[in-house]
């Protein structure tokens, strides 16, 4: 029994009655077994890294229906600012925390004070451990009508173990992330795309929901993951690098750059905790992705690629996407020809660096042979924060 990645299948074309890829409706709504909530819009979502997941992204994301999963490194006094500024696009962002005790006070602080929060991501990198899973319950225990995003996991066993214990939905995905290095360090993770087939599959008999996260290199990813039956894609690396992103924005050789990181990288760790402890590994990378620009051009892109998968297959409906949808094995996805060769596309991800681009951008952490181009995910923080 192979498991396989989004670069081992495509998706077959089949007959379809479409005229355009604006007849193709993208928005979901979805309602949760735990919370009882609904929500409409697009389930397309940044992942909460502090790169990502920022208070600028947000708006931008939302004006278009989608969702951001904030990094959980904000304050309370900063939630406060950025709903005061912004309450439209609260129904769209959810706060993030890990399992320490300073998370959860804070968590309680802001949703307390803004009541338009309904989400929160209760986020590590390691989703099997008997703590995170009292975590969870400790949230749902706390916020029984808030919906909780929990995770990451990869399998169906404990994707049922987080829904049945409190989680609406589960986060799916160890290692696959552009700035994650867990698979390298520890050997430990699953191809993606048999993740997201497995835990939806459990998730769906119970009612749940889950989110696919990381390894989407372009939207054709986006699309197989959304077909495998995924409910949410999130994204790190092909939301990083913009002019809302986080990250430092640097000048090279008269380019200029913004600094991506993963959330239990050396980068990460030092920012938040003081650095690596003694008693772990970095499992992340810092790498320098050529500036991008404003992230519309980028979500324009996303979404027209999803209308197209859409028209292929026949689905009016983005929820009958993963109905619609054959899978085939292959050896090959793409014509490699050009790829050393400058795209002159407009769009962000068009022009992120190849592998070995990537391999000389990177910055930190010694980790800079895997590329900068899928997404990064958001599991794995110091102290649990994805």
């Amino acid at each position: 029994d192979v498991k396989l990645d989004f670069k081992d299948v495509m998706i077959r074309p089949k007959r379809s009655t479409l005229r355009s890829r604006s007849e193709v409706e993208l928005k979901r709504t979805y309602t949760f077994r735990n919370s009882k909530r609904t929500w409409s819009g697009v389930p397309i979502m940044a992942a909460n890294m502090d790169t990502v997941g920022t208070f600028e992204m947000a708006p931008v994301l939302a004006s278009y229906d989608m969702f951001t999963c904030m990094h959980k490194h904000y304050s309370a006094g900063d939630w406060a600012d950025f709903a005061a500024a912004h309450p439209e696009t609260l129904p769209n962002v959810a706060v993030s925390i890990g399992t320490g005790d300073r998370d959860f006070g804070v968590m309680n602080t802001v949703l307390e004070a803004t009541p338009a929060i309904s989400h929160i991501c209760v986020d590590v990198a390691n989703g099997y451990s008997e703590h995170f899973v009292d975590a969870v319950r400790r949230v749902r225990e706390r916020w029984p009508t808030h919906t909780i995003f929990a995770g990451n996991v990869v399998t169906g066993e404990m994707t049922e173990e987080l829904l049945l214990t409190g989680a609406d939905v589960v986060k799916v995905g160890i290692g696959p992330g552009s700035a994650c290095t867990t698979r390298k360090q520890t050997g430990v993770g699953y191809p993606q795309l048999s993740a997201v087939l497995e835990c939806a599959d459990a998730a769906h008999g119970l009612n749940g929901h889950v989110i696919s996260d990381g390894g989407c290199t372009c939207p054709g990813d986006v699309a197989k993951a959304l077909a495998a039956g995924a409910d949410y894609v999130m994204m790190g690396g092909m939301f990083a690098g913009h002019t809302e992103s986080g990250g430092d924005l640097v000048e090279r050789d008269g380019r200029m750059y913004k600094v991506f990181y993963g959330m239990s990288s050396a980068t990460a760790m030092k920012k938040h905790s003081g650095g690596v402890a003694e008693y772990r590994a970095s499992e992340g990378k810092t790498v320098q992705i050529p500036y991008r620009g404003p992230v519309e051009a980028t979500i324009m892109e996303l979404l027209g690629g999803i209308r197209s998968t859409c028209t292929y297959v026949g689905a009016a409906k983005l929820k009958e996407l993963s109905k619609r949808t054959t899978f085939i094995r292959c050896t090959a996805t793409v014509n490699t020809i050009f790829s050393q060769h400058k795209e002159d596309h407009s769009h962000g991800y068009a022009r992120v660096p190849t592998a070995a681009a990537a391999a000389a951008a990177a910055v930190a952490d010694g980790e800079g042979d895997e590329g900068a181009a899928s997404s990064g995910g958001g599991a794995g923080g110091a102290g649990g924060a994805a």
